[in-house]
C-alpha cells in the first residue's frame, strides 16, 4: 500500500488499521486524528510527553504507515494546516478565552451568564465544525437510504438518547416506520436483532461508546442492514461498519458535553428527508 502523501488518505488508513495497532500506538493515532495541528506543529518530545509515551514510539507509528520518520509524517499534517490557511473557528474562540477577551456584557467570566457564555462560545465552536466536516455526499446517502428503508432502527444509550429520541419522533411526524430501540427490560439487543437489510439502523454514541450499541452495530452490520452512524470520529468503533458516518467532534475537556451539534445534525437529516420524500411524491 502506498505511503499517504495527503491528510485525508492518512486519516482514513489510521482509521482502518487502528484496531491492528499495539495499545501504546492506538493512543497515539486517537491523538493524531483529534489533534492534527498538534501532529503539525510539535516536536517528537512535546508529543511524546502529551501523550504520555516514549519518542520512540511516535517515530514507530509513523513507520507502521510507511513514513522513514516522524519528520516525514509531519510533512503531511502541515500541508494540511497550510491547506486551510488558517484557525478554525472553535480554535479562534479558543484563543479568545485563553486571551481573557471573551467575556460577558457585565465584564465578568464568572456566575450564571459566563456558564452560558461558556456554553454558547463552545457551541458555535461545534456548529462551525460540523458543518465543515460533513460532506454534501454523505449527507445525500444517509438521505437515499432512509428513504428507501422499509424500517428505521434508531439506537442511542445515556447522552446519545436524546438524539435518537428525537429522531424517532420527528421520522413518525414524517409517517415513516421509526423503531426507537430501548433498554427497557435489557431488551435493547433483541429489538435490535429485528432489523433486516431492507432497513436501516441509525445509530448514535460517542467515547465512551455503549456496549449495546457497539454490540447492536456489528451484528446489524453482519446482516447487511445499513448503518447511519453519528458518533465522534473515524475511530469509532462505529464507523468500521457504518455506510455512512458523521463525525461530530466532542470537547472532552469540558465536564458536560454538548448535544448541540449532534442535534442540529439530526434536524438537517429530518428535513432534507421531509423535502426529498415531497420531490418524490411530486
Amino acid at each position: 500500500m502506498p505511503t499517504p502523501q495527503n491528510y485525508d488518505d492518512l486519516r482514513n488508513l489510521i482509521a482502518r488499521r487502528h484496531a491492528d495497532l499495539s495499545d501504546r500506538l492506538r493512543r497515539i493515532a486517537e491523538f493524531a486524528v483529534q489533534h492534527p495541528n498538534d501532529m503539525a506543529l510539535n516536536t517528537v518530545a512535546a508529543l511524546a510527553e502529551r501523550i504520555s509515551v516514549q519518542p520512540s514510539s511516535i517515530i514507530r507509528f509513523a513507520n507502521q504507515f510507511g513514513y522513514g520518520g516522524f519528520s516525514e509524517m509531519q510533512q503531511v499534517f502541515r500541508s494540511r494546516l497550510v491547506a486551510e490557511a488558517g484557525p478554525s473557528y472553535r480554535e479562534r474562540i479558543d484563543s479568545m478565552q485563553g486571551g481573557g477577551r471573551l467575556r460577558v456584557d457585565d465584564g465578568s467570566a464568572k456566575g450564571p451568564a459566563g456558564v452560558l457564555g461558556q456554553f454558547v462560545a463552545d457551541d458555535i465552536g461545534a456548529l462551525e465544525e460540523l458543518l465543515d466536516r460533513t460532506a454534501d455526499r454523505n449527507l445525500t446517502k444517509a438521505v437515499a437510504l432512509l428513504a428507501r428503508a422499509r424500517g428505521i432502527y434508531l439506537i442511542g444509550q445515556g447522552r446519545s438518547f436524546p438524539v435518537a429520541f428525537y429522531l424517532h419522533y420527528a421520522l413518525a411526524r414524517l409517517d415513516l416506520r421509526a423503531c426507537l430501540v430501548d433498554s427497557l427490560a435489557g431488551t435493547a439487543l433483541r429489538q435490535a436483532r429485528m432489523a433486516s437489510r431492507q432497513d436501516v439502523m441509525v445509530a448514535v454514541s460517542f467515547k465512551d461508546y455503549s456496549p449495546d450499541v457497539v454490540q447492536a452495530v456489528e451484528e446489524a452490520a453482519a446482516r447487511k442492514v445499513p448503518i447511519v452512524a453519528i458518533t465522534d470520529g473515524p475511530l469509532s468503533p462505529l464507523a468500521a461498519n457504518a455506510a455512512v458516518c458523521f463525525e461530530v467532534a466532542e470537547r472532552r475537556d469540558r465536564p458536560f458535553r454538548s448535544l448541540v451539534a449532534p442535534m442540529c445534525l439530526a434536524e438537517t437529516l429530518v428535513v432534507s428527508l421531509g423535502q426529498h420524500l415531497a420531490t418524490r411524491a411530486g
